[in-house]
């Protein structure tokens, strides 16, 4: 796994399309995400700190997940198929590691609400660069 921050956040809000791009922490590979509108609105509010007056999807998604566990530890984008991105949301509960399914614009809006480390598979950075290159 190779560990990833979020870049950029593009927001249009004439398109059903949003993009984020998410560069390696420690190096110069990056790659754009294509997301829907509420997602990219959760994570650009996340990042920038603002409060709603009560709790929107990925807020309470947040919120039952600490009050059940010790919280998300990390999120991973696992895999790359048919040019879609899986993700992983992974929670620790009890000295064990839960992994759930995701949609990496899901996974990454829970990720900016705590700070949570962002990781990409090896495997599926080195695909998207390919695509990057041609």
């Amino acid at each position: 796994m190779v560990h990833m921050e979020l870049s950029r956040i593009m927001i249009s809000e004439t398109s059903d399309h949003q993009i984020i791009v998410l560069k390696e922490k420690d190096g110069q590979r990056s790659f754009p995400i294509v997301i829907g509108l509420h997602e990219a609105w959760a994570i650009d509010r996340a990042v920038k700190g603002i409060p709603t007056p009560r709790p929107l999807t990925h807020d309470l998604l947040t919120n039952v997940i600490t009050q059940l566990s010790d919280g998300v530890a990390k999120v991973e984008i696992s895999d790359l198929r048919n040019n879609t991105f899986y993700a992983k949301i992974v929670i620790n509960q009890n000295g064990n590691k839960l992994e759930v399914d995701s949609r990496p614009s899901d996974a990454i809006a829970l990720a900016m609400q705590k700070n949570t480390p962002i990781y990409v598979a090896k495997k599926v950075l080195e695909e998207v660069c390919k695509w990057e290159s041609s």
